[in-house]
C-alpha cells in the first residue's frame, strides 16, 4: 500500500525547539525556587512527569497522533516525555542556590545560565565525608580512650561501630539509588520510605544529632584553644587544684558561648563562604592524620624525648617543675628543687612533705618509647576506674602511704570521670558519623546513584581502616599512663596525639583547632537547612515559622533555633557529657534508615528498584539491632530519652500534622498486614465472645450533599469506642458517570463529618439508579472478606407522614428486610437530633432496655457499650420486660436477675405485667384512621388524569339523591369501595374524631363501622397502643430507650400499616433506639 510522505525542512526547528526546551527547564527551575512552601505532599523536585500549564502549548503540533490528541494534556507523547528527561536535573541544594541569590542581587539581575552538576565521586562524596567523619574524637579522645579501655576493647568499640556506620551505608546506598533523591539528604529518604510520621520523627532527631555535634565541634575547639594553644586565655582560673575541673567548665561556657555566637554570625552573613572554606578544613584534617602516621614511623627508629616523671607508680602533672628531682647538687650543696616544694611544707631538707613522697622515689620513663619498645603488651587490656582514681604505672615499685586523703591536692594525674566500657562507646561513636555527607549533597553530583554508594563506602572503609590502624599504632607507641592523661598534663600541657607527630606537635595542634571550626560551621550551615526543610513539607504544623527565610532563602529562623538549642549543649561545658547525646540521635537516625531499607525489601514494592544490587534485607536488620543495641549500650537512659522525644513527634504529627501521601513503606506494609490478617479471617461468623458490632451507618445527605443526621455518627463514636470495623454510607441517584463529582464531594462532607464527630471508620458513596437498589448493594457488598459488617444503623424516617411519596418509607421498610434477610442486626434511631453529642455528659439518668422477644441478646450488650463511653458512663442500666397473664412475674423477675449475673451486667430489673384487656375504642379508631389513610395514599398514586376523573366521579356522587347513597351502603362497606380525596379524608377523619370523644354512643352502635376493619390490623394495633402506654408511664424520663422492632408484614400490601403501628408505638418517646437481632446469639455467660 503507497504511503505519502511531505518533507520540510527541520533545521530553524530544531533551533526554535532547543530554546523551548531551555525556557521549559527554566520554568521548571523558577517555579521551584519560588514555591515558599511545597507542602503538599509533592517532592519539592520539579518532575519531568508532570505536565504544567506552560507546556500545554508545545505538546502536540500534528496529525499522525490525531486518535490522541484529546488526552494530550494529560498523557503527552513520548517524544516530549524524553526530551524533558534529557533536560531535567535536580536543583542543587545547600549553598549553591544561596550564593547565585547573593550574586545575582541589583537592578540588572539576569537569570544565569543553569549548569548541570559536575560533581564526581571523589569531590562530591569521598572527600565530604571523610572530612565528617575525621574530627574532633580522633584528635581529643581516641588515645585516651585506647590507654582506658585498652587496645582490644577499643578495636571491638572501633569494630562495633564502624560495622554500625557500614550496615547503615549500604542501606542508605539502596534508598540513595532507587530513583532520584532530591537534596535533602536521610531526611528526605527516611520521610518518603517510612512515611511523615517516621520521617519527621526521624529527621527532627537527625537536626537535634546534628545541632548536638555542633556544640560539641565548638567545645572541641575551645579545649584545644584554652589547654593547648593559651592557656593564659582562661577567665576563671583555679586557686585550688580541686577546683580545675569547674574553672575549666566555666571557661568552656563563656569562650563557647562567644564562639557560638561568632560562628553563627558567619553562617548568616557569609554562608557561601563556609563552603569555599570546606576543603581548606578539609586538608587541614588530612595533614595532621600524615603527621600522625609519619611520627609513628620515626618512632621506630628515632623515639622522641618526652620524659614522664612518676613518684613511686603515680604520674605527675609536669606543669610547675622543670627537673624530675627531690634533691639536686649545687656546688657540693644539697638543695630541693620545685618539685619538692609541691609535696613539703617548705623548702629545707628538713620540712614536713607528704607521707607518700617520703616513702617513694621519683622516675623518669619515655612517654613515647616507640614502635619496637614493646609498650603494646602493657596497653592489650583496660584500666578503668572511678573519678579521681590516680593514673598509675602498674609495673612501677611502689610503697603505700597509711593516709591517703591529701591525694586530691598533690599534682597527681587523676581520672576526670569514672570510666566504664559502655560510656567510651557513647563518646566515641561521633567520630563515625558522618556518612551522610554524600547523600546530602546528592544535587550536586553528576550521577548520584553511581557516586554515593561507592563514595560513602570507600570513604568508611578508610576511616574504619584509619581508626584501627590508630588503635594499635597508639598502643604500640606510647605509654599507658600518658595514655590515660586525657589533657597531657604529663607531657607539659601537650596535646598528647600531637607529642607522637612529626614534625611538630603544632601541626596537630592548628589543624586539629580548624577542622574543628570548620565542623562546627558546617554543622550550623546544615541543621537550620534540614530544619527548613522539615518545616517546608508542612507536616509538624508548629515548625511552619521556621520555613521562613532571607529574600535569598536563608533559613533565619531556623538558624536562631539551631543557636539556642546549641547553646544548651555548649552549657553542658564537657565533650564528655555532650558526645552520648548526639550519638543517641545519629544512632536513632540510622536505625530508621535501616528499617527503611529492610521494610522495602521484604515488601517488594514494585516501585523497589535500586541499582546498588548489593544489600540484603538481613543485613538491614542486622545494622538496626547493632544500631538499637549500640542505643542501649551508650546509655540506656539518653536512649529512652531519645526515644520519648521521637516517640512524642510521631504521635503529635500522627494526631495534628498535615496528611501526606509520599508512597511510603509504612502504607505498604498496613496493605501487606492487612491482606495478611484478612487471609486468615474467616469469613465465618466469629465466636459469641468476639462478637461485637460491626456497623454499617446508612446516612441521608441534603441538597447540598451534606450529612443530615451529624449526631448518627456522634452516637456511632459512642457505641464503638474507635473498636471494630465502621463503614459509613450514603447513596446518590443516577449513574457514576454523571454523578463521579457529586459522589466525590459528599465523600468529603462525610469524612469532614466523621473527623468533627470524631467517627473512625471508612466512608463509601456510591451511585446508583434509585435509593432502595443502592442500600441494597451496600448492605450486601460492604467490606471485605472476614472484615464484613454485622450490624446497620440507620436513621427514623421522621418524615414519612407528610411526604406525599411513599418511597421514603417503601425504602426504610424494604432495607429492614434486606437486613433480616442478610442476618445482620439493625439499629434505628428515632429523633436521631436530639442524642447527645460526644462533648456532652449525661448526668444522673437511666438507659431502659424493654426486652419484649428475645433475637439473640444485642438488646443487652448495646447499655453495656454505651456505657464505656464518657457521655453514658454515668447513666443506669434498667431492663423491662414484659409478663402476661399465665406468668409468673416473681419467677421472671428472680430468674432475670439471675440470667443478669451470669452475664456479669449491672442493671435493675423490673417485670411489666400486661394484663389482657379488650379492644379499647381509642384503638378501633387508630386503626380505623390508619386503613383510611393507607386507602388514600393507594388512591393518591393515580395518574394526573386519572385523578381528574376521580375528581369529576366524587362531584356527581355528591350530588346524587339519599336513595342512592342508602343503596351503595347496602351494597358493601363503602370505606372498601369509596374513592377518597385528601379533603374528604380530613373532614372524615374529624368526624370520626369527634364521634370517638362522644362517650355516650354505645359500642354496639359503633360496632357495624368496624366491622370492616381486618381484625389482624386490629390487633396490632392494639398490642402497638398497650405497650406504648407502658412504656411512656415507665421511661418517659430514660435518657435512652432500647426496645425490640417488631418486623415488617410478610404480605407486602400492608407496609404503610407497619409504619403506624411502630409510629403509635414510639409516641410520646424521645430518644429510642428501636433493635433488630440478627438472629444469632451475641452474648453468652460461659467465658
Amino acid at each position: 500500500m503507497p504511503t505519502n510522505f511531505t518533507v520540510v525542512p527541520v533545521k530553524d526547528g530544531r533551533k526554535s525547539r532547543e530554546d523551548d526546551d531551555v525556557d521549559d527547564n527554566n520554568v521548571f527551575r523558577e517555579e521551584d525556587e519560588d514555591a515558599p512552601f511545597p507542602g503538599d505532599g509533592m517532592p519539592k523536585e520539579s518532575s519531568p512527569f508532570i505536565n504544567t500549564d506552560n507546556d500545554k502549548g508545545n505538546l502536540y503540533d500534528g496529525k499522525n497522533m490525531a486518535l490522541f490528541e484529546e488526552e494530550m494534556d494529560s498523557n503527552p507523547m513520548v517524544s516530549s516525555l524524553l526530551n524533558k528527561l534529557a533536560n531535567y536535573t535536580n536543583l542543587t541544594q545547600g549553598v549553591k542556590e544561596h550564593e547565585e541569590a547573593d550574586d545575582d542581587e541589583g537592578p540588572a539581575k539576569t537569570k544565569k545560565p543553569v549548569k548541570s552538576p559536575a560533581l564526581g565521586t571523589l569531590i562530591g562524596v569521598y572527600l565530604p565525608c571523610l572530612q565528617n567523619i575525621l574530627g574532633v574524637i580522633l584528635f581529643l579522645r581516641l588515645t585516651w580512650i585506647v590507654g582506658t579501655a585498652g587496645i582490644m576493647e577499643s578495636l571491638a568499640i572501633v569494630v562495633m561501630t564502624c560495622s554500625c556506620t557500614m550496615l547503615t551505608a549500604i542501606s542508605m546506598s539502596a534508598i540513595a539509588t532507587n530513583g532520584v533523591v532530591p537534596a535533602g539528604g536521610s531526611y528526605y529518604m527516611i520521610s518518603r520510605s517510612l512515611g511523615p510520621e517516621f520521617g519527621g520523627a526521624v529527621g527532627l532527631c537527625f537536626y537535634l544529632g546534628t545541632t548536638f555535634a555542633g556544640s560539641m565541634y565548638i567545645l572541641g575547639t575551645i579545649e584545644i584553644l584554652l589547654t593547648y594553644i593559651v592557656p593564659s586565655a582562661a577567665i576563671f582560673k583555679a586557686e585550688k587544684k580541686e577546683d580545675e575541673a569547674e574553672a575549666l567548665l566555666n571557661n568552656m561556657r563563656v569562650y563557647g558561648t562567644c564562639c557560638l555566637t561568632l560562628m553563627s554570625l558567619v553562617v548568616f552573613v557569609g554562608v557561601k563562604y563556609v563552603n569555599k572554606l570546606a576543603l581548606v578544613f578539609l586538608a587541614c584534617v588530612i595533614l595532621s592524620i600524615l603527621a600522625i602516621y609519619a611520627g609513628v614511623i620515626k618512632t621506630a627508629f628515632e623515639p622522641p624525648d618526652f620524659p614522664i616523671c612518676l613518684l613511686g607508680n603515680r604520674t605527675l602533672q609536669n606543669h610547675n617543675f622543670d627537673q624530675c628531682l627531690k634533691t639536686m647538687e649545687v656546688g657540693n650543696v644539697t638543695v630541693t628543687t620545685k618539685l619538692w616544694s609541691l609535696f613539703c611544707d617548705s623548702p629545707d631538707l628538713n620540712a614536713t612533705c607528704n607521707e607518700y613522697f617520703t616513702l617513694n622515689n621519683v622516675t623518669v620513663i619515655q612517654g613515647i618509647p616507640g614502635l619496637t619498645s614493646g609498650v603494646i603488651r602493657d596497653n592489650i587490656w583496660g584500666d578503668y576506674g572511678p573519678n579521681g582514681m590516680l593514673v598509675e604505672n602498674k609495673h612501677q615499685a611502689s610503697e603505700p602511704a597509711a593516709d591517703t586523703s591529701q591525694d586530691i591536692y598533690m599534682p597527681y594525674v587523676a581520672n576526670d570521670i569514672t570510666t566504664f566500657f559502655t560510656l567510651l562507646v557513647g563518646i566515641y561513636f561521633p567520630s563515625v558519623t558522618g556518612i551522610m555527607a554524600g547523600s546530602n549533597r546528592s544535587g550536586d553530583l553528576r550521577d548520584a546513584q553511581k557516586s554515593i554508594p561507592i563514595g560513602t563506602i570507600m570513604a568508611i572503609a578508610t576511616t574504619t581502616f584509619i581508626y584501627i590502624s590508630s588503635v594499635i599504632l597508639f598502643g604500640a607507641c606510647i605509654e599507658g599512663v600518658v595514655l590515660r592523661d586525657k589533657f597531657g598534663d604529663s607531657v607539659k600541657g601537650n596535646l598528647v596525639i600531637g607529642i607522637l607527630a612529626w614534625p611538630s606537635p603544632w601541626v596537630i595542634v592548628i589543624g586539629s583547632f580548624f577542622s574543628c571550626c570548620g565542623a562546627g560551621l558546617q554543622s550550623l550551615t546544615g541543621a537550620p537547612r534540614l530544619l527548613q526543610a522539615i518545616a517546608r513539607d508542612g507536616i509538624v504544623p508548629f515548625l511552619q515559622v521556621f520555613g521562613h527565610g532571607k529574600a535569598n532563602g536563608e533559613p533565619t529562623w531556623a538558624l536562631l533555633l539551631t543557636g539556642g538549642i546549641c547553646e544548651i549543649g555548649i552549657l553542658i561545658a564537657s565533650l564528655d557529657a555532650v558526645a552520648p547525646i548526639l550519638s543517641m540521635f545519629f544512632l536513632m537516625c540510622y536505625l530508621f534508615v535501616n528499617l527503611a531499607c529492610a521494610l522495602q525489601t521484604l515488601l517488594r514494592t514494585p516501585n523497589w528498584r535500586p541499582r546498588f544490587k548489593f544489600y540484603h534485607w538481613a543485613l538491614s536488620f542486622l545494622g538496626a539491632s547493632l544500631c538499637l543495641s549500640l542505643m542501649f549500650i551508650s546509655s540506656w537512659y539518653y536512649a529512652l530519652v531519645a526515644m520519648l522525644i521521637a516517640g512524642c513527634i510521631y504521635k503529635y504529627i500522627e494526631y495534628r500534622g498535615a496528611e501526606k501521601e509520599w508512597g511510603d513503606g509504612i502504607n505498604g506494609l498496613s496493605l501487606n498486614a492487612a491482606r495478611y490478617a484478612l487471609i486468615r479471617l474467616e469469613e465465618a461468623p466469629p465466636h459469641t465472645k468476639n462478637w461485637r458490632p460491626q456497623m454499617l451507618l446508612l446516612l441521608n445527605l441534603d441538597s447540598d450533599h451534606a450529612v443530615k443526621h451529624p449526631r448518627l455518627l456522634s452516637f456511632c463514636t459512642q457505641l464503638k469506642a474507635g473498636k471494630g470495623l465502621t463503614i459509613v454510607g450514603s447513596v446518590l441517584e443516577g449513574t457514576y458517570m454523571t454523578k463521579e463529582a457529586e459522589v466525590k464531594k459528599a465523600e468529603q462532607n462525610i469524612k469532614s463529618s466523621m473527623t468533627t464527630e470524631r467517627t473512625k471508620g471508612f466512608c463509601h458513596v456510591v451511585a446508583s439508579s434509585n435509593l432502595r437498589d443502592g442500600f441494597s448493594h451496600l448492605i450486601q457488598t460492604a467490606g471485605l472478606g472476614g472484615m464484613k459488617h454485622n450490624t446497620v444503623l440507620m436513621a427514623w424516617p421522621g418524615t414519612w407522614k407528610q411526604s406525599n411519596d411513599p418511597v421514603s418509607w417503601k425504602n426504610f421498610i424494604e432495607t429492614v428486610r434486606e437486613t433480616t434477610a442478610a442476618h445482620q442486626a439493625l439499629l434505628v434511631a428515632k429523633n436521631v437530633d436530639s442524642f447527645p453529642t460526644n462533648a456532652d455528659r449525661l448526668g444522673q439518668g437511666t438507659i431502659d432496655v424493654w426486652w419484649v422477644v428475645h433475637d439473640g441478646g444485642l438488646l443487652m450488650l448495646l447499655p453495656f457499650l454505651l456505657r464505656q463511653h464518657k457521655v453514658w458512663r454515668k447513666c443506669k442500666m434498667r431492663i423491662f420486660t414484659v409478663a402476661n397473664m399465665d406468668d409468673n412475674s416473681i419467677q421472671m423477675k428472680k430468674d432475670l436477675q439471675m440470667f443478669l449475673y451470669h452475664l456479669r451486667l449491672d442493671a435493675e430489673v423490673e417485670v411489666v405485667e400486661m394484663h389482657d384487656s379488650d379492644i379499647s375504642a381509642f384503638t378501633y379508631e387508630k386503626t380505623l384512621v390508619m386503613e383510611q389513610r393507607s386507602q388514600m395514599l393507594k388512591q393518591m398514586q393515580l395518574s394526573r388524569t386519572e385523578r381528574e376523573r376521580e375528581a369529576q366521579l366524587i362531584h356527581d356522587r355528591n350530588t346524587a339523591s339519599h336513595a342512592a347513597l342508602n343503596d351503595k351502603a347496602d351494597a358493601g362497606p363503602d370505606r372498601v369501595h369509596m374513592t377518597w380525596t385528601k379533603d374528604k379524608f380530613l373532614t372524615e377523619r374529624n368526624r370520626n374524631r369527634a364521634e370517638a370523644s362522644m362517650g355516650v354512643r354505645d359500642i354496639f352502635n359503633m360496632k357495624p363501622e368496624w366491622e370492616s376493619l381486618n381484625q389482624s390490623n386490629v390487633r396490632r394495633m392494639h398490642t402497638a397502643v398497650k405497650l406504648n402506654e407502658v412504656v411512656v408511664n415507665k421511661s418517659q424520663g430514660a435518657h435512652l430507650v432500647l426496645l425490640n422492632m417488631p418486623g415488617p408484614p410478610k404480605n407486602r400490601g400492608g407496609d404503610e400499616n407497619y409504619m403506624e403501628f411502630l409510629e403509635v408505638l414510639l409516641e410520646g418517646l424521645n430518644r429510642v433506639l428501636l433493635v433488630r437481632g440478627g438472629g444469632r446469639e451475641v452474648i453468652t455467660i460461659y467465658s
